[in-house]
């Protein structure tokens, strides 16, 4: 599918930046409650801030609205997490590919995981058949493959509204 275009899993971005995570100007009270913070309260607590506003991006209505998200996440998060950020924005552009799908998909394909199990069902199915003999017949698999998902995913939605 060389014109297929790429998206990028937004939760798997968002987890990739963990590491990246510093100790810099942590704070050491609770600003909620005013008690004191341990180290590790206070990384958990920075960590827990920093994704939920990576996520947040992520569930913008509109692209303009999430770049916009996106360069008030670096604002506030360039000084203290130089490096998480750094690792966050590059290739951030693949993630956002899913704006040029119908909005009512973007929960859907943000995620790949629905994708991921897909073309894991797919290469099953491939590899117990071996080689294609033309590209007609390979299209024909992962059609069938793709109704089969399809109706696996009615059925659940069937038997949670009925």
């Amino acid at each position: 599918m060389p014109t297929a275009r790429l998206q990028r899993c937004t939760v798997h971005k968002v987890r990739g930046f963990e590491r990246y995570l510093g100790t810099k100007d942590l704070p050491t009270t609770d600003p909620q409650t005013g008690q004191p913070l341990t180290r590790e309260q206070a990384r958990q607590q920075r960590r827990q801030a920093i994704q939920a506003e990576a996520l947040a991006i992520f569930e913008a209505p509109t692209r303009a609205d999430a770049e916009q998200r996106l360069a008030a996440f670096v604002a506030t998060w360039q000084p203290l997490e130089p490096q998480a950020v750094h690792s966050f924005t590059w290739g951030l552009k693949r993630c956002f590919t899913f704006y040029h799908l119908d909005p009512a998909l973007h929960p859907l394909v943000r995620s790949t995981n629905l994708l991921e199990r897909f073309f894991r069902e797919f290469r099953t199915k491939a590899d117990e058949i071996g080689a294609f003999p033309n590209e007609a017949s390979c299209l024909t698999v992962f059609h069938l493959v793709m109704v089969r998902e399809h109706a696996k995913h009615d059925r659940v939605d069937f038997a949670n509204t009925g």
